[in-house]
């Protein structure tokens, strides 16, 4: 039989040790990854808002190049594009002019506390029209 001495006891009180610590730091590493998921998503929704809004403001200038309806133009193709068209705006006539748009993308990813889209602003034409006010 052996006898227990006191410089053995101490191992007894670290056994699950290594379990917290490795499902702590799975803890962190999910909270990272899920923040990064987030922040990923704004990224990419600000990203595509840009691309579509010019896109939008490019196609709605050709058709009032062409004597057309700009803003509904600019409506389907946003429309098209998977964002909304939240305010299109002509100024000028056909040979000089601009069209601003404004298009909204949702974000797929979001929190509460944060805004759940993000929009973008873009103007196409001639812009003399722009510089006169």
């Amino acid at each position: 039989m052996r006898a227990s001495s006191g410089a053995g006891r101490g191992r007894h009180d670290e056994h699950g040790s290594g379990t917290v610590l490795v499902a702590g730091t799975i803890v962190v590493l999910m909270a990272v990854a899920a923040a990064i998921l987030v922040v990923g998503s704004y990224l990419v929704a600000a990203d595509h808002a840009r691309g579509a809004a010019d896109l939008v403001a490019i196609s709605a200038a050709g058709r009032v190049a062409r004597w057309g309806d700009g803003c509904a133009t600019a409506a389907n193709v946003a429309r098209r594009n998977g964002v909304v068209l939240v305010r299109c705006a002509v100024r000028g006539d056909s040979l000089d002019f601009v069209v601003s748009v404004t298009v909204r993308q949702s974000v797929r990813v979001g929190l509460p506390l944060l805004p759940d889209g993000a929009s973008a602003t873009s103007h196409a034409g001639r812009l003399g029209v722009i510089s006169r006010g």
